[in-house]
């Protein structure tokens, strides 16, 4: 089988970085290693795989490749898969075949729940009591798995090690691997009489209620910690935690920008025209906003202070108002003779000397 670009054969392009190379590798040789993927080619696959990433690797054998092509990296005995196992190693072998007690203590799983917020609520904040279905360690056994009046025992298998040596002949050589005891599932302890409530496990489901504080002025997307709310530790070791992500749906009116917020302000042609005082909604309650004379459509106002309020404390973003004419429809006849009148009498001199736009278009129709 002829050899194909070795930037191909990672998915990658020729700018990628040191750290991308690597993570592609990584991510493709769990994805065809030999002793978890069974697929007639994977082997091969593997091979060329680490191939690539032993030329690609090394800035000098790259640099060579670039240049050269296969010629140029096989100056530098480039071309034949000949490292790697470091890496290999430190994904499926635990970092070169290091034992780890089972015994020893363990954190807990962290768990995520996701609240979902009106826009409103995450102006002002609210405290939501969740429920979730948590393992806590059982009562019965409390946490051996044992039957009361028995104990857990050690496993013949592994000698409470909890892993087991495995020799297997692969395409690249006689390679010995550990892996989880397959009698005592890595836990180096065997249990004959199970405890009747948790089934040997150790833990039971317990559904929990937490009473979340959610900050005002929280974001669609952030979340908040609570540490040792998550599932239990092994072996007497510490909880995990709980991530609660907030989702904040859309307003019809307010738009959120940051710390700001964004709004359109209907006002009819009377009240741009000759100016007026208008009532302008906030997250904070209504507040009067003047409109000078003469306001265009497009024209923005500046609300200090009226915008979310920071998770962290210390003061608001601003709300921008964005003015928008409603041009009046369903017009009675004695409105039209009216709206003619004042046409009649404004005239377009008026018009072109406030508006560069209209002198911009006259000269160009002009040409």
């Amino acid at each position: 089988m002829a050899k194909r670009d070795y930037y191909e054969v990672l998915g990658l392009d020729k700018s990628a970085s040191a750290q991308d190379i690597k993570r592609a590798y990584r991510k493709l040789a769990r994805e065809y290693h030999p002793d978890i993927n069974q697929e007639a080619d994977a082997a091969d696959k593997f091979k060329e795989i680490g191939e690539a990433y032993e030329v690609l690797s090394d800035e000098q054998k790259r640099a060579q490749y670039d240049r050269f092509g296969f010629e140029g990296a096989s100056q530098f005995g480039g071309g034949d898969f000949q490292g790697g196992f470091g890496d290999i190693f430190d994904m499926f072998f635990g970092g070169g075949g290091r034992r780890q007690d089972p015994n020893a203590p363990r954190r807990g799983e962290d768990y995520q729940y996701v609240v979902d917020l009106d826009f409103m609520e995450s102006v002002t904040g609210k405290t939501e009591t969740i429920e979730l279905e948590i393992e806590v360690e059982c009562d019965t056994c409390m946490g051996s798995g044992a039957k009361p009046g028995t104990k857990p025992e050690t496993c013949g298998r592994c000698g409470g090690s909890g892993v087991e040596t495995v020799e297997q002949n692969t395409i690249l050589g006689r390679m010995v691997n550990q892996r989880p005891c397959s009698q005592c599932h890595g836990t180096g302890k065997t249990i004959k009489e199970k405890c009747p409530t948790c089934h040997g496990s150790g833990h039971v489901k317990k559904t929990q209620r937490v009473e979340v504080k959610i900050p005002a002025g929280i974001d669609n997307g952030q979340q908040i910690r609570m540490s040792g709310k998550g599932g239990p530790g092994f072996n007497g070791g510490p909880a995990g935690d709980l991530y609660v992500v907030v989702r904040v749906r859309g307003h019809e009116i307010f738009e959120r920008v940051d710390q700001h917020i964004a709004m359109e302000m209907p006002v009819t042609f009377t009240q741009a025209a000759l100016g007026a005082e208008i009532e302008v909604p906030t997250v904070h309650g209504k507040v009067s906003l003047k409109v000078p004379a003469g306001t265009q459509t497009g024209s923005k106002f500046r609300l200090r202070g009226k915008g979310m309020p920071s998770v962290r404390g210390g003061g608001h973003g601003d709300q921008y108002v964005t003015i928008v004419i409603m041009t009046p429809t369903n017009m009675t006849d004695r409105q039209k003779e009216l709206l003619r009148e004042f046409e009649e009498i404004s005239g377009e001199a008026g018009v072109e000397e406030q508006h560069g736009l209209f002198q911009k278009m006259k000269k160009f129709f002009s040409h």
